[in-house]
């Protein structure tokens, strides 16, 4: 991932660094459980110890090193065993102890996805947090409600938050659920059969290091766990990008019911002075989409031939790193937008108000009918009046209605303006918000 998407706590752990200190630490906790079982001498493993533990305190390998010994070997893992033997003494021969590649570099890739999974889990109840703080903001501020972008009902604009604030409490229980089916490792050699390590040390070793024992493997970890874990980061990009297509329509011109917070000095347009673009809002929507991409190449790493291919192998060094990397920044970049969000509550009323009361129109035809009207009659007054008074603005929607003798026998004036009152329509919000566990006081910001 280019450094322009990458934050500082996943840049770490990403690192070169990070990784062959994981592949170190999952080298000395096999060692220290054959040692306990009497395949490595004990005071060999001592010494074994000693050693590792002196390079980690050193600064840890380089991985400079590791590189000029690979241009040689083509091959990454035996060039970190040199790399690391050659930093031993005899004891060193011990490294690596009747395992094979795969061992290593799965059970440190499944260490690695926790610890970026929690990481990634910590953001998103950060964004949680604020979702739930704007939705009690806005609570109360009626709004326009859209269905194929047209005028619709009247809605609450905290509903919005509510929405995908719920949205976002499930991404979170997903992302939980793909790092508990992601926590898995192996050391049961070239082909999954546990040849040397027994299922029991294999067991040990994993505990140690926080994992479960992957129950049947090949010589990899099944990749469905990988295409699990990807395939959740995507979906949580899916629930970013459809918080920010609505506020990528919220903010056109024509709209403008809100903005992106703008800083001192920040520009608009190289050529316009006057514009105020949603730029992080479209960002958002383009990480989403890479995110999608990533999901779809990590499905194809599913399937390996026989006991294992490295054909997933070049498409995991990008995908897993790139995707883990990206929905952090991506996350991180929603919560500030939705932080510095500045909402526009008069040109909200406005945009509600313009629309001459006709949004009730659904309430009115219902309540003809419960008087006995048959609905399709209801329904071409309830139409002719409300296209009528949309068309011509000199008489509003209620007085038109009420020239239809039908109607007027019905339901009378002060009828009319309560069902198509923002009262009568919004009267179920509050009970959303505390079926949802959210209904806490509204504490609104003033809004202009």
């Amino acid at each position: 991932m280019i450094s322009r998407y990458v934050r500082p706590e996943m840049e770490r752990l990403w690192s070169d660094r990070q990784k062959y200190q994981r592949w170190l630490n999952v080298e000395l906790a096999v060692a220290r459980v054959q040692s306990n079982h009497g395949l490595i001498p004990r005071r060999d493993f001592q010494a074994l110890e000693r050693g590792i533990k002196k390079i980690i305190i050193e600064g840890g390998l380089d991985s400079d090193r590791i590189l000029e010994l690979e241009e040689t070997t083509k091959h990454d893992v035996i060039a970190f065993t040199s790399a690391v033997t050659e930093r031993l003494g005899r004891e060193g021969r011990w490294l690596h102890f009747g395992l094979t590649s795969s061992d290593i570099v799965d059970t440190a890739l499944s260490l690695a996805l926790k610890e970026s999974g929690q990481y990634l889990l910590s953001q998103l109840k950060n964004l949680e947090a604020i979702l739930e703080k704007r939705a009690h903001e806005f609570r109360d501020l009626p709004c326009l409600g859209r269905t194929h972008g047209m005028a619709a009902e009247p809605t609450a604009f905290g509903l919005k938050f509510l929405g995908w604030y719920q949205e976002t409490q499930r991404n979170s229980a997903r992302l939980l659920s793909a790092l508990e089916n992601i926590s898995f490792g192996k050391l049961s050699g070239a082909v999954g059969c546990n040849a040397i390590v027994s299922t029991q040390m294999e067991e040990e070793v994993l505990s140690h290091l926080g994992l479960q024992r992957e129950p049947v493997s090949t010589q990899v970890v099944p990749r469905d766990r990988h295409a699990h874990f990807v395939f959740t980061l995507s979906l949580i990009g899916c629930g970013l990008e459809r918080i920010a297509i609505e506020l990528r329509h919220l903010q056109r011109s024509e709209v403008s019911e809100v903005k992106e917070g703008f800083s001192k000095g920040q520009k608009g347009s190289s050529a316009m002075p006057h514009k105020r673009n949603p730029i992080s809002s479209e960002n958002i929507s383009g990480c989403a989409r890479m995110l999608r991409g990533y999901a779809g190449m990590a499905l194809e790493n599913v399937a390996l031939w026989h006991e294992r291919d490295i054909s997933h192998s070049s498409v995991e060094r990008v995908v897993l790193p790139d995707s883990i990397q990206l929905l952090d920044y991506t996350i991180n970049r929603m919560t500030q937008l939705l932080t510095n969000l500045e909402v526009d509550g008069g040109r909200v009323r406005e945009n509600l108000k313009n629309q001459s009361g006709v949004l009730g129109s659904g309430h009115i035809l219902l309540k003809l009918v419960q008087g006995g009207m048959a609905r399709e009659e209801a329904y071409r007054i309830v139409q002719a009046a409300a296209l009528q008074s949309q068309g011509d603005g000199s008489k509003g929607f209620v007085e038109r209605i009420l020239e239809e003798k039908q109607v007027s026998r019905l339901l009378g004036y002060q009828e009319l303006k309560r069902l198509i009152s923002m009262e009568y329509q919004l009267r179920e919000v509050s009970v959303i918000f505390k079926k949802t566990k959210l209904n806490k006081k509204s504490k609104s910001k003033k809004t202009r």
